[in-house]
């Protein structure tokens, strides 16, 4: 903490279990004083350390990476290369003083958008990379228990902590939330992340929608990726879709975001004030797949309305 106020580096990577002070608190200690973009490195090996971490990133660490092997591992080349283009990309990062006391972002009491037309939707599908862990908290802790619509979502994340994502997430949204299984019925207040390397989307049986998995090609530099998953829900639900994309960095699921658009699907992106990064929006709007630009406070509260007839 002394350094990072003395030297004002670039970037900090972060341990969890440190002697004194864990991540969590060094993170959120630098982040109310000294902002830095910060990358946490962890061996995701216990419950404690997943909990930790995805408290460090809930106070602004932006992502979050496995702790390399040792030079003669097998996966040693893999893991140096993704630890090296990872702080490359974060440091670029512009990041904001964050509050030393955990506050929960509050849906706004009034939605300042056109008219929003309810219509009987029946999914909503999200797209999100670096800075998406804490649009997603925002998000689904501020819907109801009830919410109409099952969830499907792609956060782009490094291997292995996903469920640690998905666990995080559980414990501050009244919704059930889990790792999407293959052809699994989508039901009602449920949230569906895509695994781990492998493809998430959306089919229809029987009038019933399905979630499935593949191991097709990397769509760009992603599986999961948000593109097929938007592509899918175009091509299943058509109008009958919500898609949106959230703060991320890259071009990922615009591609997708205009299939649902052109599908005449309900489209919106995080606005640029509350992105951490806004290259997936951006790419979106480049693109003219968007209907609505949402400020990540009023997100909740326009998700309701939309799927409420009242």
């Amino acid at each position: 903490m002394r350094l990072a106020h003395e030297l004002k580096p670039d970037l900090i990577t972060m341990d969890i279990r440190m002697p004194v002070m864990d991540g969590f608190e060094a993170t959120r200690e630098i982040m109310s004083t000294e902002p830095v973009p910060i990358v946490v490195i962890s061996s995701s090996v216990d419950a404690e350390e997943l909990r930790i971490t995805f408290r460090a990133i809930e106070m602004g660490a932006l992502a979050v990476i496995e702790k390399p092997f040792g030079p003669k591992h097998p996966s040693y080349d893999a893991g140096r290369r993704n630890m090296i283009q990872t702080i490359r990309a974060m440091a670029s990062v512009k990041v904001v003083r964050r509050q030393k006391k955990e506050t929960r972002i509050k849906p706004a009491e009034v939605v300042r958008h056109k008219a929003i037309l309810f219509k009987p939707y029946e999914l909503l599908a999200i797209g999100c990379s670096t800075g998406g862990p804490q649009a997603l908290k925002a998000i689904l802790s501020g819907l109801p228990a009830n919410f109409p619509l099952p969830v499907v979502i792609v956060q782009h994340i490094s291997h292995g902590f996903v469920q640690g994502l998905a666990s995080w997430l559980n414990s501050v949204s009244p919704l059930q939330i889990k790792i999407a299984g293959h052809a699994e019925p989508l039901l009602t207040g449920t949230v569906y992340i895509a695994p781990d390397n492998q493809h998430l989307v959306v089919t229809r049986i029987k009038g019933r929608l399905i979630s499935s998995l593949n191991d097709s090609p990397l769509v760009g530099q992603f599986r999961p990726s948000a593109t097929p998953l938007l592509q899918s829900v175009a091509a299943t639900c058509g109008e009958m879709a919500i898609g949106m994309l959230l703060s991320g960095m890259g071009d990922d699921g615009a591609a997708g975001l205009l299939a649902l658009h052109q599908a005449k699907g309900h489209t919106l992106v995080q606005d640029k004030e509350s992105s951490v990064v806004y290259g997936m929006p951006g790419s979106a709007l480049k693109l003219k797949a968007v209907d609505e630009v949402v400020n990540l406070n009023e997100m909740p509260s326009y998700l309701q309305k939309a799927v409420s007839s009242e």
